[in-house]
């Protein structure tokens, strides 16, 4: 389902977000500013841009996976959540998991936004849960047998 996405330019050298392909499902976000970051570091890069994500929806931002193979740069907290009623600067939360220095340049994308239909919770406590064939495993629980 297509939704509209209204988007403020908080400043006029930011980028609009934009898909690169057709058929891509993450809008590409682009750094106001450049950034250095040490192996390491992460810094909130800053868009330039304020977004409104329609109610029933949330904006979430993913790494970019060519910057992730080729540097190690990532979203820190991915995915970032922006909700429908936030109306603040997008910022980028980049992490540096790499060994070497990134430099990103104004305009560079650096995170890709996605946008998801979202629904609330009626929230029931219970005393017991229902039983499944999982059950209580977790963590790697559902890999290789030789753990």
């Amino acid at each position: 389902m297509d939704v509209e996405l209204q988007v403020q330019r908080l400043d006029p050298r930011a980028s609009l977000p934009s898909y690169a392909h057709p058929g891509d499902a993450g809008l590409d976000l682009a750094a106001l500013d450049p950034v250095r970051l040490g192996p390491g570091d992460r810094v909130a890069v800053p868009t330039g841009l304020a977004i409104a994500v329609p109610e029933g929806w949330v904006g979430l931002v993913h790494p970019r996976s060519g910057l992730a193979r080729r540097h190690g740069l990532t979203v820190a907290n991915a995915p970032g959540t922006i909700d429908a009623g936030y109306r603040g600067e997008v910022q980028v939360l980049l992490i540096n998991l790499g060994e070497d220095v990134v430099e990103v340049a104004a305009g560079d994308r650096i995170a890709q936004l996605l946008l998801q239909q979202g629904g609330h919770a009626r929230i029931i406590e219970a005393e017991d849960l229902d039983q499944t064939v999982r059950g209580v495993g977790g963590f790697g629980s559902t890999g290789s047998a030789a753990r």
